[in-house]
């Protein structure tokens, strides 16, 4: 696994140098050197790269080699000490062993270190070199010491040539130096050492438990001819592959104490120093940042908080969900001494670190305000790598351009610690927002939301929806008025909030437009109005006198899809009506009127008190009777009047 995130850790690189075969060998001038800085880390050089200079470009990496230029393939960088870590928005360092194949290096005491970055831009003619020396100083070489990179494992010891080599895998390979550097080694000697470095990758490179801890391991015996004879070094490196703990708070590093495929007897430690990338920090660095270094019988243990400056965050989305990670590159730098040998040895450790990803889910938080009959929510938190791309809305997607235009408010919030967050305002009167009535006088408005984003630089999406759902008691029902004159009623319908979605009952009829032609109806969005006569079939009768009728109409407003009455009027009047009429040719007439309180009445079945008197002409409500004074059972009662009593009679 290590072996294949260290060939990612340089895939940037190998990128590049294939668009660099390609390109004319251009040199234009150098841009400002700002944003890159070099330092010596120990038996490290360490070059940051900022993210300011490195936007926008391809990089390709040259050690400088007197006047050569050597193009630092992944493969050749982890033969010859060379490695490189970048988080994603490309803010970059690049280490370089001081005993690196590239090194001018100085009686092992002085190192100069000599790197030339090539910039690509969009054209090919678009190029910037920047070259990078630093010198560093450093004569602490332990008896034996040991690196391990993220790409390489280093050892050396003191030794004055290399004739061949014996690889334990834990079986022994052996192998003439040629053979080593073809098979991916770098096996040197500088004045006063020797140097041995593998990719974690190669063949003779194996893995083994150590307390716990998956470990790699490369050992090699090496042979040189010295004054006296034939001379073997005992080379070993052995690097840490896992060994990390995480919880939410806290990531723990272990590593083993004793690493057993460097040491065989009893040792003592003599420092003990925990650094962040390459760099040593002391105690009060650590105590400042919350780190811990400490030892048990069978580990040392680092303890890093989750969310530490020296590191950072990243924004991930698997299966379309958020999710983020924490990334950090601790050090442990150790010396112990062999109880028999005497001999000390260095052991560091370049460790990269990513958390498992850890589930975020964005929490919105409705603050919607009733009053100003606006939604408003505030989704979050996202990490500073997130944007906003769309808003799905009930009617369509829209951009957070076109929502602001639409007067949906989005804004994006800066919290503490690069994080963030979004908010997102809508009227409740916008055409994207869902409205229905559970009961008459209330309203539930819903908001479905789908708010899309992009995870940088990767152009990574997912999606968290939301439903934003209020409740008002804002339904302004219709309301209903009417007048009489002496012929018909007069109704008047103002609507309500809702407008005319509703059914008018004029009586036991719907209004229909057949009906409402009959009734004059006038409707100018706003109102209706009807004018109905007091003998049309939608009224009723209440009360029949000699001379009038009180009628009544009803009118009733109905919701069809939720058997609603949004408003129930009635409005009753007497209208002058002659039941009896005399006239001079001693002829009579009567009007019989079907009143309400007698609903089984049939007009048609009346007579008076003579059975042989019928009406004349009868419909559902009246029965018309002529007849002479003399006939149909008439009495005379007032006899200077010429009054008569007349009785009419059901069958």
């Amino acid at each position: 696994m290590r072996g294949l995130k260290n060939i990612l850790l340089w895939n940037l690189m190998a990128a590049v140098i294939l668009l660099g075969q390609a390109r004319p060998n251009v040199k234009l001038n150098s841009q400002s050197s700002s944003g890159l800085r070099s330092d010596c880390a120990g038996n490290l050089m360490r070059l940051s790269l900022d993210k300011a200079l490195a936007v926008g470009n391809q990089l390709e990496v040259e050690a400088i080699n007197g006047t050569q230029h050597i193009v630092l393939t992944p493969s050749l960088a982890a033969q010859c000490g060379y490695s490189m870590e970048s988080d994603p928005w490309g803010n970059t360092r690049i280490y370089t062993s001081l005993m690196g194949c590239y090194v001018d290096n100085k009686d092992d005491t002085t190192f100069n270190v000599g790197l030339r970055l090539q910039m690509y831009g969009q054209s090919p003619s678009d190029v910037a070199s920047h070259d990078v020396t630093q010198t560093c100083s450093y004569s602490r070489w332990a008896s034996r010491e040991v690196l391990c990179d993220r790409n390489y494992m280093e050892a050396s010891g003191a030794a004055h040539g290399v004739w061949k080599m014996t690889f334990f895998t834990p079986e022994p390979v052996a192998m003439v130096l040629m053979e080593a550097e073809q098979a991916g080694y770098t096996a040197m000697t500088t004045s006063t050492r020797l140097v041995m470095r593998s990719p974690y990758n190669t063949a003779e490179t194996y893995s083994e438990d150590v307390a716990g801890v998956p470990m790699a391991v490369f050992r090699a015996s090496v042979y040189y001819k010295a004054p006296h004879g034939l001379s073997v070094e005992n080379l070993a490196a052995a690097c840490p592959t896992g060994g990390t703990l995480f919880t939410e708070d806290v990531i723990s590093w272990h590593i083993p104490r004793r690493v057993t495929p460097l040491i065989d007897g009893s040792f003592k430690i003599l420092e003990m120093h925990m650094g962040i990338n390459g760099q040593r920090l002391d105690k009060s660095q650590m105590a400042a940042r919350g780190y811990t270094l400490s030892a048990t019988d069978f580990h040392i243990v680092i303890e890093i908080p989750v969310g530490s400056p020296d590191g950072y965050y990243k924004s991930h989305a698997p299966d379309y969900q958020y999710h983020i990670t924490y990334s950090v590159e601790p050090m442990l730098d150790v010396l112990w001494r062999g109880d028999d040998t005497q001999d000390d040895t260095r052991y560091k450790v370049l460790f990269p670190i990513t958390t498992p990803l850890m589930p975020r889910p964005p929490q919105a938080e409705n603050n919607t305000v009733l009053e100003d009959r606006l939604f408003s929510v505030h989704l979050g938190t996202f990490l500073h790598d997130v944007v906003l791309r769309n808003i799905t809305f009930s009617t369509g997607v829209l951009t957070v351009e076109e929502c602001n235009s639409r007067g949906f408010a989005v804004q994006e919030h800066s919290l503490p610690h690069g994080r963030k967050s979004f908010s997102l305002q809508v009227p409740f009167d916008a055409d994207v927002v869902l409205k229905h009535n559970p009961e008459p006088l209330v309203t539930v408005y819903s908001l479905p939301l789908i708010f899309a984003f992009l995870i940088l630089p990767e152009e990574t999406p997912f999606a968290h929806p939301v439903d934003l759902e209020a409740s008002l008691q804002d339904v302004v029902l219709p309301t209903i008025t009417g007048t009489c004159d002496k012929n018909v009623f007069y109704v008047h319908v103002k609507y309500g909030s809702q407008g005319s979605s509703f059914q008018t009952m004029v009586g036991p009829m719907q209004l229909n437009p057949e009906l409402g032609e009959a009734y004059n109806l006038k409707d100018n969005g706003t109102h209706l109005s009807l004018v109905v006569p007091y003998q049309a079939k939608a009224t009723g009768f209440e009360i029949i006198n000699s001379d009038s009728v009180r009628a009544r109409l009803d009118i009733l407003l109905w919701d069809p899809i939720n058997n609603w009455v949004l408003g129930d009027f009635y409005l009753a009047c007497n209208f002058p009506l002659m039941t009896t009429n005399c006239y001079p040719n001693g002829t009579m007439t009567a009007l019989a009127v079907k009143v309400e309180s007698v609903p089984n009445l049939e007009p048609s079945l009346l007579t008076l008190k003579d059975k042989s008197c019928k009406p004349v002409f009868s419909n559902d409500r009246f029965a018309y009777f002529s007849f002479s004074a003399d006939s149909c059972g008439t009495t005379r009662t007032v006899s200077y009047c010429h009054l008569f009593n007349l009785s009419a009679f059901g069958k």
